[in-house]
């Protein structure tokens, strides 16, 4: 997908588009070196840890936009718009550290049976959508493995996040998608 150069990047402009929103309230231009490849419309979400602790993350799941465009939007949005955590504050900034993960276009999960699922979704490379009429939810791939979570725990946490019964992933009229993911870190 993208070089670690280019991850490097995207690390560097979100944590500036974050200092940039927060102290200024300005939101950064796409940078006139932006490498071409980051100007193809991806998926991206952007995490930021405290003292090893989530807050926040944001994203765009499907490629609806440049991905250089989507990471610095995601950015000030999971700085600011994350509704588990208030606002992180510009004297936080030094405490926090900037993750961004770049996502393949999500692929449903084709089964004949809904307990298929598990042999279809592989840990540690799978980040897993969950969708039906009356939620979605999303889990990245490093979530599974920093849960220590089996297939199944994977697919109904996701169903968890959606906002559904843990084991809605055995209803018939639940769709399904995974997607894999690069992350970049600081």
């Amino acid at each position: 997908m993208i070089t670690d150069e280019e991850g490097e990047f995207l690390v560097k402009l979100a944590r500036s588009s974050i200092e940039s929103y927060l102290k200024d309230k300005v939101i950064l231009e796409v940078p006139e070196n932006t490498p071409n490849t980051l100007k193809e419309e991806m998926g991206a979400f952007v995490t930021l840890n405290s003292k090893g602790q989530l807050r926040g993350c944001i994203g765009y799941p499907e490629p609806i936009k440049p991905l250089v465009n989507a990471v610095i939007e995601v950015a000030i949005s999971a700085a600011i718009q994350d509704p588990r955590f208030p606002p992180v504050s510009p004297e936080e900034l030094d405490d926090i550290s900037v993750e961004v993960s770049v996502l393949t276009k999500p692929e449903l999960i084709e089964v004949d049976k809904p307990t298929e699922y598990p042999e279809k979704v592989s840990l540690g490379q799978d980040g897993l959508i969950v969708e039906s009429c009356f939620g979605r939810g999303l889990l990245l791939p490093q979530v599974a493995v920093e849960w220590q979570w089996d297939e199944e725990e994977f697919l109904s946490n996701t169903c968890m996040k959606a906002g559904l019964n843990l084991d809605c992933w055995l209803e018939p009229d639940i769709n399904i998608y995974k997607f894999q993911s690069q992350i970049f870190e600081e």
